[in-house]
């Protein structure tokens, strides 16, 4: 969507205008996380930004995400219908991994899938408003822990495809949950008292021996700090 974004920092009188289309906010793990803005061709620093008055102006002009035509309506996360159809992005996969079919040679783009599907995969325990399982491409850890708002997270597998990576969190699931509470998360509300080593042996034991040949050997824990300074008491969906 093309955005006007108007910045006024206080106590001085500072105002910067940035004009683009707004795209997912880029991360760094950092004590606290950095964030960054892309609009247009422009990265904007935020955590100079908290506690300052923003002011966001939409345009009234909506582009796909993957294919950047204007479209009278996104759906899914920014994409135009066609691509919402078609692009290899809203595969069915992308939400449960257990049913890529990339490993035998399946997909909607091949090239895309040996990319993505067809990459090393992460099959991880973290903990934000509870304790979730959740699966990401190697290259996007920490990013997708940052995105979850998990606070503590560590691996517990890693497999050579999606698919795979797939079939343990489905058999987790059964035991653990795969979802992140939003609400919970974002007043801060978070479990406490959990020791995910702990938790990980016990996830171990729970799986089919052919699928613990892919228990990472790996223990540490991430820890993940937020830049906050007040969590909001009440929250609502927007959309």
């Amino acid at each position: 969507m093309e955005f006007l974004i108007i910045l006024i920092k206080y106590p001085v009188i500072l105002t910067m205008r940035y004009n683009g289309t707004l795209l997912k906010m880029e991360t760094k793990l950092a004590n606290p996380i950095e964030y960054e803005l892309p609009i247009g061709d422009e990265l904007v620093y935020m955590n100079h930004l908290i506690g300052k008055y923003i002011a966001f102006k939409w345009l009234k002009e909506i582009y796909c995400v993957v294919c950047g035509r204007k479209t009278n309506k996104s759906f899914a996360q920014g994409f135009c219908y066609p691509c919402f159809l078609n692009a290899p992005e809203t595969s069915e996969c992308i939400f449960r991994p257990e049913l890529c079919q990339a490993q035998d040679g399946v997909a909607r783009d091949m090239e895309w899938a040996e990319n993505h599907c067809l990459q090393d995969h992460i099959v991880y325990l973290a903990i934000s408003s509870g304790i979730k399982v959740g699966v990401t491409r190697s290259g996007q850890i920490p990013t997708r822990w940052i995105d979850q708002g998990a606070w503590q997270a560590i691996k517990l597998a890693k497999t050579p495809n999606r698919y795979t990576a797939g079939l343990i969190e489905v058999a987790l699931k059964e035991h653990i949950s795969d979802r992140t509470n939003w609400q919970r998360m974002l007043k801060n509300q978070l479990i406490e008292g959990v020791d995910l080593t702990v938790t990980k042996k016990e996830m171990i034991a729970l799986l089919p021996l052919d699928l613990q040949n892919y228990i990472s050997e790996e223990n540490d824990i991430t820890e993940i700090n937020y830049p906050v300074n007040e969590y909001p008491e009440k929250v609502k969906s927007l959309s």
